[in-house]
């Protein structure tokens, strides 16, 4: 899969050093990754979230954050769209972010 941006997991996890092995090792099995449908996602990382509009939330390191992406199959792109703490995750609208 292609990610749009990887700046954006860097600069998170300078920011929050605890979350940058979680955030390298969901960047490397996405990359690596040749998702077509949802089960694929699945197969990979068992506690993702479709929330509808193309969007799918992660848990990273043990649900301490949260990551949103949007997925465009059909291309082979994943566009992420947010990474936060789980409470900034519950004041934000995840579905159109």
């Amino acid at each position: 899969m292609r990610i749009i941006a990887r700046s954006r997991i860097i600069e998170y996890y300078t920011a929050h050093a605890d979350s940058r092995v979680a955030l390298e090792e969901w960047y490397t099995k996405t990359k690596n990754a040749q998702w077509t449908c949802f089960d694929d996602i699945r197969q990979t990382f068992n506690s993702v979230d479709a929330i509808g509009n193309q969007h799918y939330v992660f848990n990273i390191r043990g649900n301490n954050y949260r990551l949103i992406v949007v997925i465009k199959f059909t291309i082979s792109t994943v566009l992420i769209r947010f990474i936060g703490t789980h409470a900034e995750y519950d004041k934000i609208d995840a579905k159109n972010i």
